[in-house]
């Protein structure tokens, strides 16, 4: 029996506390199913390409379950399978089209915050002498910083849905998925960019533990030595458990905010039916 997710009214938009509120009892009532798919899908990041392909679609086969218990027409995971595995390319196209964009979109940030950080340094330190340098490189550094984050933020907050139009849509490809994303995102960009910044200080405890600690070990120990690869091994297998844990997440919050998006934006039907009359327990 499908849950009521909390979503408050079909006219309003969730709040960011709601998006993140309604992802994680998603990811709670089905942790079984989408712990295992994700399991999967980070095995398969080992064969290169077609693997990657995999990892790809089998994220946004996440999303799209999560959509359809949004909506109350719950899916099997054969059915969405099905629906899903014949875009598997397209997902993965999905995939590189984002990478690639967001790490140009980076070096871009990083030069322009670069020259504007230099300027800044240079201005201090003509101005108030040697103690304005080490005043103006601060600034240098944190004006960098805030330029770079906030630019990457920003456009990720237009691209954070990008692949779950090509999971839940009929005739559309990746690139119009893509595309589809940056339109529906357009006018919640702030919010999107706080929903974001929420959900990664929820799962921060889980990547602190399984993900960043275990490599500071490596940080102490000889490169190349028995000892370190062991450490090493050991890092990246509990990263890669973390990952198991924290993706399933991310692509029920995508499907939230999709969900969110197109039915203020667009209606189509997508309103939640009535819950039923006993909750999921």
């Amino acid at each position: 029996m499908s849950e009521n997710f909390g979503y408050p009214s079909p006219t309003q938009p969730l709040s960011i506390g709601n998006v993140v509120s309604a992802a994680v009892r998603l990811y709670r009532s089905h942790l079984k199913t989408y712990f295992k798919l994700a399991l999967f899908a980070y095995l398969w990041v080992f064969v290169p390409v077609y693997g990657w392909a995999k990892y790809a679609a089998i994220s946004g086969l996440i999303s799209r379950l999560a959509f359809k218990e949004l909506i109350y027409q719950p899916e099997s995971v054969s059915n969405a399978r099905s629906q899903v595995n014949p875009r598997l390319w397209s997902f993965l196209r999905v995939s590189f089209q984002v990478g690639i964009s967001m790490f140009l979109i980076y070096i871009g940030l990083a030069i322009v915050g670069g020259i504007l950080a230099g300027l800044l340094g240079a201005a201090l330190g003509a101005i108030l002498g040697s103690s304005g340098i080490i005043i103006g490189t601060t600034l240098a550094v944190i004006l960098m910083v805030v330029i770079v984050l906030l630019g990457l933020t920003w456009f990720y907050a237009r691209w954070v849905v990008a692949e779950v139009p090509l999971a839940v849509e009929d005739n559309i490809n990746g690139a119009e998925s893509v595309d589809r994303s940056w339109d529906l995102t357009k006018a919640s960009v702030f919010r999107i960019q706080g929903v974001v910044l929420v959900a990664f200080f929820v799962t921060l405890p889980i990547l602190l533990f399984l993900n960043y600690v275990p490599s500071l070990f490596t940080l102490r120990l000889e490169p190349g030595s028995t000892i370190y690869w062991i450490v090493y091994t050991i890092s990246i297998i509990t990263s890669m458990i973390g990952g198991v844990f924290v993706m399933p997440f991310w692509q029920a919050l995508k499907a939230v905010l999709y969900f969110d998006l197109r039915s203020r934006r667009e209606g189509l039907g997508l309103q939640l039916r009535q819950p039923p009359s006993q909750d999921f327990r």
